[in-house]
């Protein structure tokens, strides 16, 4: 008796699922638990995506998925970089070409991230736009979720254009808001060096050089940098302000931006922040 063999776009996508334990995705594990991997619901909150949509990719009813979908699924599921060539190509797309801004996080890091407990982290790319982030963040700043995709930038909320809606959902404070602006915009000039035929950088670039006057007038400093930390606080709409030190890391060749928001131990900020995660991100209501 012989066995299929695991090839396809769904089959492939419910071996990476099956083999990835939700601790690794910092998820609850019950005791009445059957699945050894990941649900297909924790698959679709992960990747941002519906359940019925991963029931009809593992199923073979949906076969052409976006390059936002499969980037999405190959962060989810962690996937290393020749997984996720092989998923892009099961989906008939084009890998990601080698020096052009990566939007996957390794699975290494995923388990660094998942190792940090209550601590509000995100990760954004080398042109700041934002890949992953954790109940924390969410609970902190609002769940970027509610934005489209391509407008979760921290560069399009520095310098917004036209009606671009905000990433924190309630008013962030800084210790000094126009070191962080020249902070941002050199940290881009930088990503230009490293990622020079990058088009998603440049189109970013040149919109915020056209659409918004400080941005233009920072860049025409050529200033280069990298933006390090800084100290906000979050008006929180249920525990009050909350203050945090905002450090931030880079992963190396990749330029990732890891952003860690913690509170001084011991401090009434702290278990105000304890108090948001538990309550997990307010509901907005538009007026």
């Amino acid at each position: 008796m012989t066995t299929k063999p695991v090839a396809g776009l769904g089959a492939m996508i419910r071996t990476w699922r099956d083999r990835l334990p939700p601790s690794a995705a910092a998820l609850p594990v019950g005791r009445s638990r059957r699945a050894t991997g990941l649900r297909r619901e924790e698959l679709a909150e992960l990747a941002g995506v519906s359940v019925d949509y991963i029931v009809r990719l593992e199923q073979g009813r949906a076969t052409t998925p976006s390059a936002q979908v499969v980037a999405s699924l190959a962060r989810a599921l962690q996937l290393t970089v020749a997984e996720r060539d092989h998923l892009y190509r099961l989906a008939n797309l084009i890998p990601p070409a080698d020096g052009a801004i990566s939007d996957h996080i390794p699975p290494g890091v995923h388990r660094v991230l998942s190792r940090l407990g209550d601590v509000a982290v995100a990760v954004f790319a080398a042109d700041w736009q934002l890949i992953w982030w954790n109940r924390s963040w969410a609970a902190l700043l609002g769940d970027p979720s509610s934005a489209p995709p391509r407008l979760r930038n921290f560069a399009r909320e520095r310098f917004p254009v036209g009606a671009d809606p905000r990433l924190a959902q309630w008013p962030v404070i800084e210790r000094d808001g126009d070191v962080a602006d020249v902070a941002v915009v050199s940290d881009l000039r930088r990503a230009t060096g490293r990622f020079p035929q990058d088009a998603r950088l440049a189109a970013l670039i040149h919109e915020l050089n056209t659409g918004n006057e400080r941005f233009a007038e920072l860049w025409a400093m050529g200033t280069v940098a990298a933006h390090r930390e800084d100290h906000k606080t979050i008006e929180h709409p249920s525990v009050g302000p909350v203050m945090v030190d905002c450090d931030v890391l880079t992963d190396g060749d990749s330029e990732f931006k890891i952003v860690i928001m913690t509170p001084e131990p011991g401090s009434e900020d702290e278990t105000k922040l304890r108090l948001a995660v538990v309550a997990g991100p307010p509901v907005t209501t538009s007026g």
